[in-house]
């Protein structure tokens, strides 16, 4: 069995392609926006709160928002996956922002939610959970819980969604957040280089932060078949978003999903 990928050196060697075969059109962001015109770093930094004190109003056009936002920026950047959209329309994103950006929730860029990390633009979120290829009752594992959103997506698919945060304030917030709106997801504080080896192997693993090469671990806690869409690259430099997959002979097989900018993969010190 040959799950062992030593390095980057193997990335570079692995096919590119976005779908059509060419690699060029693919998106270029994380936090979320195409990095030559990033407005992440230009947003004032909020507290983590994310209480909502919208009345019926302005909840009546957070819900269009919401809509248009699928319809524009999603759909019309051919994400079809009908659950996908599915979930991104029904997933309440306002509600995983601090409150001061609320109303900037479903714009098409990231917002900072605290502690240095962000909530990704809509469309990277759903072009990463697309290509997840999740299935109801699928097991998936998150590296980087930050506001809670992309577990929510996965949970609205009827996935059984296992998410790790190493910044513990932020997987209070994202916790709270997902039980108030009742979504079931398990949310461990750890350093998610290791995984989740308890709750292992799973059908997909998704990384939400870019670490410099792909953790073995991770590999190492795949499923046959299963999938891991990871961003890596250097700190502060435009990263490579993959999508691997493990066959069932062990084989690990790779597909470029374009350059975005995610914010680094945190790990413990010491």
């Amino acid at each position: 069995m040959r799950r062992f990928i030593p390095g980057l050196a193997l990335l570079v060697a692995i096919s590119a392609c976005n779908g059509d075969g060419d690699a060029s059109d693919a998106a270029v962001t994380t936090t979320g926006v195409p990095v030559a015109t990033s407005t992440a770093d230009t947003i004032e930094t909020p507290s983590v709160s994310t209480t909502s004190t919208a009345g019926t109003g302005a909840d009546d056009a957070l819900a269009t928002a919401r809509l248009e936002m699928v319809d524009d920026q999603i759909a019309a950047r051919f994400i079809e996956d009908a659950a996908t959209l599915t979930a991104m329309r029904a997933v309440p994103r306002h509600e995983f922002v601090p409150a001061v950006y609320r109303e900037r929730a479903y714009e098409d860029h990231p917002l900072p939610i605290g502690h240095g990390q962000t909530i990704s633009q809509p469309y990277i979120v759903a072009l990463m959970t697309e290509a997840l290829d999740v299935q109801p009752g699928d097991k998936v594992l998150e590296i980087g819980t930050g506001s809670g959103y992309q577990a929510a997506v996965l949970a609205e698919m009827g996935v059984e969604v296992y998410t790790i945060e190493i910044i513990q304030e932020l997987a209070a917030v994202a916790d709270e957040t997902l039980r108030r709106l009742g979504y079931d997801v398990s949310t461990l504080v750890a350093d998610g280089y290791f995984g989740w080896e308890e709750h292992a192997p799973f059908d997909a693993i998704i990384v939400t932060a870019a670490p410099d090469h792909v953790p073995q671990p991770l590999i190492n806690q795949l499923a046959s078949n299963g999938r891991l869409v990871i961003p890596v690259g250097p700190i502060g430099a435009v990263q490579t978003l993959w999508r691997f997959e493990l066959d069932a002979a062990g084989e690990i097989t790779g597909q470029n999903l374009g350059d975005v900018l995610f914010v680094p993969f945190t790990r413990e010190e010491g």
